[in-house]
Parts: structure tokens; sequence; C-alpha cells
């Protein structure tokens, strides 16, 4: 019963107190560019070079910790799938080995990890959205050109749910929501950074 209780307040409590660092980075004109109808194919490969570095180091660098304490997290790789929306738009990765996560905090508890996690599946929701306005702009759909922003298709809404579940119930037993909420923080702040400092729109 208790449970049933705090789970909302505690998703209530991360969203309120991540709005400011989720607005900021979506005002970004490389995050406005994507939901422009006006978007070139130059502009939305350049973002999705800059997730590139965001999701691949979240993957290989912060998600295992989180995974170290619940092994049940269905999280599917996305690394893959910009790499071939890149390779349909003709554009090589740069920096390829940029970190712009894993570099700036050399301690990631599970925690932490499951807040940047919170960030990083998150915007399959808004992937959603995207991709309607890159289809509509360039032609891109889920399959050639647009395959990340397609998320987990029509599951996307049942893995965002499955995650959040996880996520909840992690924060019940371990009472932990400071460090899970620092980490969605972190990762918008250093999503944020790594736009502003390498992005030339």
């Amino acid at each position: 019963m208790n449970d049933t209780v705090s789970a909302p307040a505690f998703l209530d409590k991360l969203r309120a107190a991540t709005t400011q660092s989720h607005t900021n980075l979506e005002a970004l004109p490389v995050s406005l560019s994507i939901m422009n109808p006006a978007v070139t194919n130059a502009q939305y490969a350049l973002y999705l070079g800059l997730m590139h570095d965001v999701v691949k180091d979240a993957e290989e660098n912060i998600f295992p910790i989180a995974k170290s304490d619940i092994r049940n997290l269905d999280v599917h790789p996305k690394a893959q799938f910009i790499e071939a929306d890149l390779a349909t738009l003709g554009t090589a990765k740069q920096n390829a080995n940029f970190l712009p996560l894993s570099s700036k905090n050399q301690n990631i508890t599970p925690a932490f990890a499951l807040g940047v996690m919170y960030v990083i599946e998150g915007s399959s929701l808004g992937g959603r959205v995207i991709l309607n306005n890159i289809n509509s702009a360039l032609g891109h759909d889920a399959e050639n050109g647009a395959t990340y922003f397609a998320g987990y298709g029509g599951q996307t809404g049942s893995h965002w749910k499955a995650f959040l579940g996880a996520l909840i119930q992690y924060e019940a037993v371990h009472n932990n929501e400071n460090e899970i909420i620092a980490g969605a923080n972190f990762a918008f702040d250093a999503i944020s950074s790594h736009f502003t400092e390498n992005a030339h729109v």
C-alpha cells in the first residue's frame, strides 16, 4: 500500500526536479532545428551525430552500471540505429570516441546511472514526434534514415512504462530518489553542454 502511494509522488518529484534542465535542452538551436518543418539534411545529420556521442557513451559506460543492480531492464541498444541513419544520409561520424557523459563524472552509482537512463530512454517518446517531422520534411522513415527516432516502434509506450515501473520499484527499495534525480539532471545538462560546444547550426 505504501509503495502505491509513494511511486507517483516519486515520479512527480523526478519530473518537477528535471523540468528546467529538460526545457533548457529543448530550447537549444540544434534541438529546435529538428522540429522545424524547414529542417535540412545537414541539420538532421548534425543532431544525429551529437546524439550518437551521447547514446554510445551511455550504452557502453553508464547503462551497464544500472543493469548490474536491475538485471531485468529491457533496454535495446540504439547507437547502431543512429549509425545506420547517418550512413543513409551519407555522413561519416566525427569524434567517434567522444564521451560527453562518462568523462564528466567518474563516480556513477547504479541509482545515478538510472537517472541518466531515464533521460535517454525518455527521449524515445519525443523521438516519435520528431520522426513525423523528419518524415514530412525530408522523407526519411522508420525503415530508412529515421530508425533512431522510430524508437521501439509501436511498443515505445509499453517499453517506457516498463522502465518507469522498474525505476519506481528500485527507488522504493533503496530510497535513493536524490541520486536518481541528480543523474537525470546531470544527463540533461551534459547533453546541453555537448550540443552547445559542438553544434554549429
